[in-house]
């Protein structure tokens, strides 16, 4: 038996990759210095947009565009529930509250027809403002951002992608990262690129990205421009508003800013691999492949087969050393929201569906061919049985 273990991803971490670490230990600034800033300039240049603000993390992220776009309490999230807990958490970190919206089964993120109706459901009720909607590329699939534009647009919403699975994917000729009014990041470990953990919000806005700044570093601020009150020294700095300690090292960044050398690569072997899974599953009966776009990204590449074989399949490839994930259970029916807002099993009907037989295979650039096929190969001899 092949006894080469198998995850549903991993990062890719070279020799340049060590050498710009080590660098950066041995210089000056280990946090707060030069590093920080150039990795934000080649993210933001990337995705054609003037801001790239970083963060520890993709969730210190999330909860930095909440806290910009100015949810509070009586405030409400429009969101999908077919994603990280992270991205309707991050409403409730600013006392805000997160409401859901059922997905398109072609594409797995937010539907916005029924986004839409959720809106008008909650304006109707008067149970609060809907002030901002989040939809998230989902494994890395570009939604068409049209709908959601008009969206925000009629209803004066501020529109925040969480595009944490989507870095280096392409929407209408341009990356992703450029249409929202605020674009979130995550750079752990199974991403596109790693900062060991990481994330950043993209914006084209002086403004997101100002209270974005502020927000990472406790709410001060050094620069002379932006304070309030006569500078009593060179040393004067000022607390303009309360934040948090969500700053991002120059050691985290050096370790991005090699990486993002190697994105549009990384991205390439990923669409390779997702088209060499898509050839060898194709005519497998009881096996649903996810939905595919040129654009696509593919942070994930999650199959569906029958609810009672999920489990069964589950167990099977773990046995031959393919130990997976799930992604993810609809964050409404985690037990902190069913009991905090009353969500139940029926709700959510294509979230629920997708779900229940939900397996996400392998995908990370390292992949080999043989890897790929082997994963197939299993798959195949095990639903095999069945037919």
């Amino acid at each position: 038996m092949n006894t080469k273990n198998l995850s549903y991803g991993r990062q890719w971490i070279d020799d340049d990759d060590i050498a710009e670490v080590a660098k950066v230990l041995k210089g000056d600034w280990l946090t707060q210095g030069p590093t920080v800033a150039a990795f934000e300039r080649s993210l933001a240049d990337y995705a054609g947009v003037k801001h790239a603000v970083t963060f520890v993390n993709g969730t210190a992220a999330l909860h930095g565009a909440m806290a910009a776009a100015g949810l509070g309490p009586g405030d409400r999230l429009l969101t999908t529930p077919m994603t990280f807990a992270a991205t309707s958490n991050s409403a409730l970190y600013v006392g805000a509250e997160p409401v859901f919206a059922d997905i398109e089964p072609g594409t797995l993120c937010l539907d916005p027809v029924k986004a839409e109706a959720k809106l008008r459901e909650v304006e109707e009720a008067k149970e609060g403002r809907v002030r901002a909607v989040a939809p998230v590329s989902f494994g890395g699939y570009p939604f068409a951002m049209e709908p959601f534009r008009r969206l925000s647009s009629e209803h004066g919403l501020v529109l925040i992608e969480d595009a944490c699975h989507a870095l280096g994917g392409d929407r209408g000729g341009h990356k992703i990262g450029f249409d929202a009014d605020m674009t979130v990041l995550s750079f752990h470990p199974v991403k596109h690129i790693t900062t060991a953990e990481g994330g950043a919000v993209l914006t084209r806005s002086d403004e997101y990205a100002h209270a974005l700044r502020l927000f990472r570093s406790h709410g001060i601020t050094r620069n002379p421009e932006d304070f309030e009150e006569a500078p009593e020294g060179p040393w004067h700095c000022e607390m303009q508003t309360l934040g948090w300690n969500y700053r991002l090292t120059d050691l985290n960044c050096a370790l991005g800013l090699s990486q993002m050398r190697r994105l549009d690569a990384f991205v390439k072997r990923r669409r390779e691999i997702a088209a060499l899974y898509r050839e060898l599953l194709a005519d497998v009966r009881g096996l649903t492949l996810p939905p595919a776009h040129e654009g696509h990204a593919y942070h994930l590449f999650p199959i569906q087969v029958d609810a009672e074989a999920r489990g069964p399949l589950f167990a099977h490839l773990a046995e031959n050393d393919i130990r997976l994930q799930v992604h993810y259970s609809p964050v409404p029916l985690h037990p902190y929201y069913k009991k905090r807002f009353g969500y139940r099993w029926g709700d959510f009907p294509e979230a629920e569906r997708y779900y229940r037989g939900a397996i996400s295979l392998p995908m990370f650039p390292l992949l080999e061919d043989s890897d790929v096929k082997r994963v197939a190969d299993c798959i195949k001899t095990f639903l095999g049985r069945g037919s």
